[in-house]
């Protein structure tokens, strides 16, 4: 039985797994046949950085320090394997992170958009059976590498976290980002893969060794820090699935709206009004019933009978500093089929941009999912935020929509819901 992880989970390796010394790590993908991927561990120290050449595991320089790259695993899905020896790992390599390259991806034009299937796996290497799985999918678009996974020591104990980064820039920005120097050849055309004879160790990063950054973020700093507690969706469409959990209970999940707390002067004397989002949801039941939570109409709803969704309050001034919060009950999980969270402007700010709204998922044990409101349409006073799913009755899907609707009724229409709807007021 493995544990199987989502983007930016971690859990424990060799704590819960007493006397295990050595591991496998599986990578496995489908791709085009023209898109040639490479696999690299980095071997890296307390400041995140490699302290020679040697500490790049790859295909020219397959085995060092309890670490060793299998070109041609037995394993019949993994296209890539490692080998870890842990009582072999010098005590000074505090992490160790385990990336997929395109080779030349940047001058072929190829991106990982056109990878699917990727996965990592963790086995015991003493039986073969797999300990950790994290399937990445097709999560990427113009990506040319990925941190796949990071396996680091926490006091005497190794754990692995499931980090799934992409970046633009290939082997040669991740190589300057962890402390390498790539040197190009006078042709770049006929330039050969770097290697370690072609690798050494800088200090001082010099152009045109750019450090990789996140596609769609910006580049101020030369790190690029990965926050394993919080994943934001940062795209139309991307999805993410909350975690499993082993008893197959969810637990309760919390949606949580929060805002820009500043008045606005309006009126003949220049009075201040406080910006008032409201926080609402759309659910449909496998029972075929259908409804809305909302302060509107004070459809505040249950926690622990149908719908099992509940509203916690009406913050009317913004004055509240944790916002407004949606409670699902995600032990009947199976009687949901879907979940569409939403806000509306109900009075104080006439644009989106003033109310520089985020929404936050929250479930026990897994990370934070957020979702900024940074699109605005100032036409339209309601905003789709997030489409929740009942994913196969084993957890639910969080899927990023942020799209604007006039009201409530263009809203249904749009998604198909099928309600019919009066005015209301609180």
């Amino acid at each position: 039985m493995h544990v199987s992880l989502v983007k930016g989970q971690k859990t424990d390796l060799t704590k819960t797994n007493p006397g295990l010394t050595q591991i496998g790590i599986g990578l496995g993908w489908s791709s085009p046949a023209d898109v040639d991927l490479d696999t690299s561990a980095f071997l890296l120290g307390a400041n995140g950085k490699v302290d020679h050449d040697e500490q790049l595991i790859f295909y020219n320089n397959p085995s060092k320090n309890g670490v060793t790259f299998i070109n041609q695993p037995s394993h019949e899905n993994d296209k890539r394997q490692f080998s870890v020896q842990f009582t072999s790992v010098p005590a000074h390599v505090e992490k160790m992170s385990i990336t997929l390259t395109i080779h030349e991806g940047e001058n072929l034009k190829q991106q990982f958009s056109q990878v699917n299937q990727m996965y990592v796996r963790i086995f015991d290497s003493r039986t073969g059976q797999d300990m950790i799985r994290y399937e990445l999918g097709n999560q990427f678009s113009v990506e040319t590498a990925i941190v796949v996974g990071e396996l680091y020591r926490y006091g005497n104990e190794w754990k692995f976290s499931a980090v799934g980064a992409g970046f633009s820039g290939g082997l040669k920005a991740l190589c300057a980002n962890f402390g390498i120097e790539v040197k190009d050849e006078p042709t770049p055309s006929s330039a050969p893969i770097p290697t370690p004879s072609s690798l050494s160790p800088t200090s001082a990063v010099t152009p045109p060794f750019i450090p990789p950054v996140p596609v769609n973020q910006g580049s101020s700093s030369s790190e690029v820090p990965v926050n394993l507690t919080k994943i934001e969706l940062k795209k139309k469409g991307e999805r993410i699935n909350l975690e499993k959990k082993s008893t197959g209970r969810l637990g309760e999940i919390v949606i949580n709206l929060n805002w820009n707390q500043k008045k606005k002067s309006s009126g003949l004397f220049g009075k201040s009004k406080a910006i008032d989002l409201d926080l609402a949801c759309l659910y449909e039941l496998k029972s075929g019933e259908k409804g809305v939570i909302q302060a509107l109409g004070n459809r505040f709803g249950s926690l622990n009978k149908k719908p099992y969704i509940a509203l916690d309050g009406d913050d009317r001034t913004g004055s509240v500093t944790t916002g407004e919060n949606i409670r699902i009950n995600g032990d009947h999980l199976k009687e949901f089929e879907r979940i569409l969270v939403f806000t509306f402007i109900y009075e104080g700010a006439t644009s989106w941009s003033e109310a520089d709204g985020i929404v936050s998922v929250k479930q026990e044990g897994g990370p934070d999912i957020e979702v900024k409101l940074n699109e605005h349409d100032n036409h339209r006073r309601m905003c789709a935020i997030a489409l929740i799913r009942n994913n196969n009755n084993e957890t639910f899907s969080i899927e990023r929509l942020v799209q604007y609707f006039s009201g409530h009724q263009e809203l249904d229409k749009g998604f198909n819901w099928g309600m019919k709807w009066v005015a209301g007021s609180k």
